[in-house]
């Protein structure tokens, strides 16, 4: 939308982010009226902005779980204007959240013939490739496409996504020069310490492996984070001998995650697996 890498749960917080981009592109997307000018806001027609109202409940129906309500809104977004590339992006998103994968793909796939050069959809479907379809080359073009646009405005999250996606298929090298580019976007995002970590435990290069693990402590409270992200910095904090932070680690993975498969791996002492 599995491996255990730390980019499992964090697709799907992008995913849920992108949806917000979407809205953010829906004003800007398209020609204007004047010749060599990019449409704005104002330049929207009454139909057009009825169709980005409806998009916009969409995503808030989207973000509380509401699926079906906010299918509804999709199709009156699409009804009022049958063009709209981020209406069928946005549907793509909620095929997913219900496990549709067929009809999410199609979606994708029709937003992107209705507005080919936009970055969000084309990160968006990348993801969806990479996590949901199992599909990860062709996620890589997709990533890839979306950062070389150069009106791109968040490419820190298709940078994590490929990194993540490289990480899936055991790309250390193209994971780490994605994730560190992505680290000078953001050197505070959970989901890049988390990443460049798993690039170095991999490598078996633990002291560096730990500078990424404490810096992901650093920067969200271990009550955020995921199984996956716990069992890893655990692993990394019992290579380094840090005894103390291994136990408080087992210790929140216990009590918030007891029957995940990563606190089996623990019981099991599947430390190197």
């Amino acid at each position: 939308m599995n491996q255990a890498v730390p980019g499992r749960t964090i697709g799907r917080h992008f995913a849920a982010a992108c949806a917000l981009c979407l809205l953010a592109a829906c004003a800007g997307t398209g020609a204007g009226s004047g010749g060599g000018e990019l449409k704005t806001a104002s330049d929207q027609t009454a139909t057009e902005k009825r169709a980005n109202i409806r998009l916009q409940l969409a995503v808030g129906y989207y973000q509380q779980g509401k699926y079906d309500i906010a299918l509804d809104e999709i199709k009156q977004a699409i009804n009022a204007d049958p063009g709209y590339a981020d209406a069928y992006g946005m549907r793509a998103l909620i095929y997913t959240a219900m496990g549709q994968v067929p009809l999410a793909d199609d979606n994708y796939q029709h937003a992107l013939r209705l507005a080919p050069g936009n970055p969000e959809l084309a990160n968006n479907y990348g993801s969806f490739l990479c996590q949901t379809a199992n599909r990860p080359q062709e996620a890589m073009r997709q990533f890839d496409a979306a950062l070389k646009n150069p009106t791109y405005k968040t490419p820190v999250s298709a940078l994590v996504n490929a990194g993540m996606c490289s990480l899936k298929t055991r790309k250390l090298d193209a994971a780490e020069r994605y994730l560190l580019d992505a680290l000078r976007y953001n050197p505070d995002l959970p989901a890049v310490s988390s990443g460049l970590a798993r690039v170095y435990f991999e490598r078996r290069d633990y002291q560096r492996a730990g500078f990424f693990v404490n810096r992901l402590t650093e920067v969200s409270k271990l009550d955020n984070l995921s199984a996956d992200a716990l069992w890893l910095a655990l692993r990394v904090q019992r290579k380094l001998g840090e005894r103390s932070m291994e136990a408080s680690l087992v210790a929140q993975l216990r009590r918030r995650f007891p029957g995940s498969p990563e606190y089996l791996a623990y019981e099991r002492g599947a430390f190197d697996e």
